[in-house]
């Protein structure tokens, strides 16, 4: 039972005001030597590795929030909190810290950490004087209350000593019960004093008063009070739109009261604090911090209570894949998985993982399959499936690869996320960029290199140009029919320059597979159609898709440009964009010049064969001379490689002739004419052999010298 009592979860607030969770373990209270004091000890429950060891100290301001937190900041800037699972441990703990500090348990807060001019100022005052004098809750006191209330915020102190007056004489409450006296009676006034007053107890940030203030039997008066600014020349209507527009759907009943009370609550102070509260000034901004931590831990609750729900969570996934689920049903369940999905996203990296482990395992992914048809099902999936993907690339990827055997291609998983870019209906394409960073993230082999399965990359490629490669590329195709871009509008120019982004990251991260589809479709000179586009971006991102083609200093991608004269529309474009000095200029320009530097043989000789007479009038740049210059140092360089072999070949024959005068000349009698006249057939044939392997070496040599970019 201990065990479950002192468990805790380990916080610390990072730069962004955002809660980091640092593990779970248990806490304890002990002396501990080495700093000579009782401290706070938190053990993970993993591994018994220490994730905590805090000194109390007298001079340290504790607070104790919502029954299970206990916050507090050991140095400037460094806040910490123990989130208890029970709220029996933290009144054991919280017990611990008040009597080493020698403070009543009964308060929330055991001191308020205060400046040294402060300090000085106030050490005269007896500790009974510890609370401000509150006036009367009446209608004619509420001007003076809220100047008594906006006059104390500038101070740590005044603040402190304001919270505790409010906590103890039940001041919440009565304020409240006034605003409904003032509402009723129209009295404007009051009700503007009385904004003043709420706003300024909420920017006290004690989470004490958030507790009463955002209480069921308050919260609403909570929120009427602030309806009426005095900037404003009519009150808002924030309460009809909480009770009356905002309605919350239970898809599935919910049947944990505390839960569904925790939803309202955190929905209605969410809505306090990003629609009612003004933006706070830079004096205001850190007044907040205790509202931006309540909301955060309910979520973290909410979440929690949802997970360990199984009847909840095994009944809404259970409908799911239910085909009898009508469709409005359907909508409603693949919302509300929406709605959790990013709910999660407010959780720290670990309670995230094993939020998304949950949905893996109750089957999120055959869950999202039913029912495509419907339009906004599909648009909910999609987004379930981005928040998948950004979780675990490889366990949607090995989803993805079983579907084929059980469905058709036009409703695979991953073929409904392309179409869902491809339709993209915002003229800015928001949504489609969003998806293909997801694809992107789906096909890129680094992240499945740390994959346990080894053959994940050559079996996930395989698939993905077997089955959706020809959906990514459709438009794409369609558009460039007849060698002509047959839509220009800028919004089908913004989806090929995503669809052609991808194909470029496919053709440096794809070498087999790309490149086969490349040459299948005649890819790149359909995508070249697009360097006539009225779209400076688009013809840029067709050019780059070239450049990246050519950067691969590929022979089978040479020959394949070549062969196809896939020069003609860049050199076109170059020569129809003038004299003018723009990106595209200087990426065609530095498109030559790659070549040049690389030395590419086969290209640099098919574009001064072709194109040279076209290109040798631009001299403001010296790349076309220099392609010039490297055609004619390679003719000459094969040239004289040409009559050196001739002139080896001759001498190789003089050699022949000086042998057979040889023989004439030999005079050393009948015995030697006879040995010779026996072993001449055998010299003679191995000689003609050591010839005719020679002649065949130097022939070989010529022809490849001729042709380099022929390996051997």
């Amino acid at each position: 039972m201990s065990d479950t009592r002192r468990r805790v979860k380990v916080y610390t607030l990072n730069e962004d005001r955002q809660w980091d969770d640092r593990g779970t373990g248990h806490v304890s209270s002990t002396f501990v030597e080495r700093l000579r004091g009782i401290s706070l000890l938190v053990r993970a429950e993993s591994d018994g590795s220490l994730l905590l060891e805090s000194k109390i100290s007298p001079n340290t301001a504790y607070q104790k929030q919502q029954d299970t937190l206990i916050v507090w900041s050991e140095a400037d800037n460094y806040d910490l909190a123990l989130s208890f699972q029970e709220k029996a441990g933290c009144d054991e703990i919280w017990e611990r810290i008040c009597q080493v500090q020698g403070r009543d348990p009964a308060l929330d807060i055991t001191q308020d950490p205060i400046d040294e001019s402060e300090e000085e100022r106030f050490e005269e005052i007896p500790e009974t004087s510890h609370l401000v004098e509150l006036p009367p809750c009446e209608q004619g006191r509420l001007e003076e209350i809220a100047d008594l209330v906006t006059s104390v915020l500038s101070s740590p102190i005044r603040r402190e000593k304001l919270a505790l007056a409010l906590m103890s004489e039940g001041y919440i409450k009565k304020l409240l019960g006034l605003f409904r006296v003032c509402e009723e009676v129209e009295n404007r006034e009051g009700l503007h004093h009385l904004y003043e007053i709420v706003r300024g107890v909420l920017f006290l940030n004690k989470a004490a008063l958030f507790e009463v203030m955002f209480s069921d039997d308050c919260i609403m008066d909570v929120v009427g009070c602030l309806e009426y600014d005095p900037a404003l020349v009519q009150p808002k209507r924030h309460r009809e739109f909480l009770t009356k527009t905002a309605k919350f759907k239970e898809v599935i009943p919910i049947t944990d009261s505390e839960l569904r009370q925790k939803i309202h609550q955190t929905y209605r102070v969410q809505y306090i604090q990003d629609i009612i509260l003004p933006t706070p000034s830079v004096f205001e901004e850190n007044f907040l911090s205790t509202l931006t931590s309540f909301i955060f831990f309910n979520k973290v609750e909410i979440v929690s209570m949802l997970q360990e729900d199984e009847k909840f969570l095994t009944e809404v996934f259970a409908q799911l894949t239910d085909e009898a689920t009508d469709d409005s049903k359907r909508r409603e369940l693949v919302n509300f998985v929406k709605e959790f999905c990013a709910f999660s996203q407010t959780l720290q990296p670990q309670n995230r993982d094993a939020f998304f482990k949950t949905l893996a395992n109750l089957g999120i992914l055959p869950a999202l399959e039913i029912g495509m048809d419907d339009l906004q099902v599909r648009a909910a999936a999609t987004d379930i499936f981005s928040y998948l993907v950004e979780f675990s690339p490889s366990m949607v990827r090995e989803f993805v690869m079983q579907e084929p055997q059980q469905t058709d291609d036009d409703v695979l998983l991953i073929n409904v996320v392309i179409k869902q870019m491809i339709c993209d209906s915002d003229p800015e394409l928001g949504g489609a960029v969003q998806l293909m960073g997801l694809l992107r993230t789906l096909i890129d082999p680094e992240n499945m290199l740390a994959s346990t399965n080894k053959t994940e990359k050559t079996e996930f490629l395989s698939f993905f140009y077997k089955y959706c490669m020809h959906v990514l590329t459709a438009p794409l195709l369609a558009n460039t029919a007849h060698d002509q871009n047959s839509k220009d509008n800028f919004q089908t120019a913004q989806l090929l320059a995503l669809i052609l982004e991808l194909l470029t990251f496919c053709v440096e991260h794809h070498t087999y597979h790309i490149k086969t589809y490349i040459m299948n479709k005649d890819l790149l000179r359909r995508v070249l159609v697009l360097m006539n586009s009225k779209h400076t971006f688009l013809a840029l991102c067709a050019l780059r898709f070239m450049r990246r083609i050519i950067g691969l200093k590929d022979e089978y991608y040479n020959r394949y440009i070549i062969k196809g004269n896939l020069f003609e529309p860049v050199i076109n474009a170059l020569l129809d964009n003038g004299t003018r000095y723009n990106l595209l200029n200087s990426a065609i320009i530095e498109l030559f010049e790659f070549i040049k530097v690389e030395d590419i043989k086969s290209l640099i000789a098919h574009i001064v064969d072709n194109f040279y007479k076209a290109l040798e009038s631009i001299e403001y740049v010296q790349t076309f001379k220099g392609l010039k210059g490297r055609y004619e140092q390679e003719k000459d360089r094969q040239s004289q490689r040409l009559n050196r072999y001739r002139r080896d070949a001759r001498s190789l024959d003089e050699d022949e002739e000086l042998w057979f005068n040889d023989d004439d000349d030999d005079d050393d009698g009948e015995a030697v004419e006879k040995r010779m006249g026996d072993d001449f057939s055998d010299s003679y044939g191995k000689y003609m052999e050591a010839k005719k392997g020679k002649l065949h070496f130097i022939t070989v040599c010529i022809f490849l010298d001729s042709f380099p970019q022929i390996s051997v």
